[in-house]
């Protein structure tokens, strides 16, 4: 089962992107299942992967606290793609997982490819920088 853009449109990073764009995501995410108990990512490892749950349940934890759960439709990691940070939390199925997952370095290939995509993101993210900015002056 192929991601859709329907799917990808509700990742943040991804807002207001061309259809060209959404199908280029699209065909660097492979499907993978993950077991009960795995984890998807551990904090403070890189992050080199953003995932797209489609189904099951996982747990978010920071320094062993638990800060939410993911399902259907959530997704992680999608800033990793950008700048290979360390993950901020571990992430662990606590149901069997299907899921949507594109590599860092594909996203970066796909950067250098398509410029318009390049334009795309660096967009995308001021637009998120904005949002959080309380300085009246910014």
């Amino acid at each position: 089962m192929p991601v859709t853009s329907d799917l990808l449109r509700l990742v943040p990073l991804f807002n207001g992107m061309t259809e060209r764009s959404f199908e280029a995501i699209a065909s660097l995410a492979s499907e993978v299942e993950y077991e009960a108990g795995t984890e998807l990512v551990r904090q403070g490892a890189p992050g080199d992967t953003f995932i797209i749950c489609v189904s099951g349940r996982a747990r978010v934890e920071r320094d062993g606290r638990l800060l939410r759960e993911l399902g259907p439709g959530d997704f992680l990691g999608e800033i990793a793609l950008v700048d290979g940070g360390p993950r901020t939390a571990t992430v662990t199925a606590v149901e069997p997982i299907r899921a949507f997952v594109i590599q860092r370095q594909g996203f970066l290939d796909l950067i250098d490819r398509i410029p318009v995509f390049r334009l795309e993101v660096l967009s995308a993210l001021t637009q998120r920088i904005r949002a959080t900015v309380t300085d009246p002056l910014g």
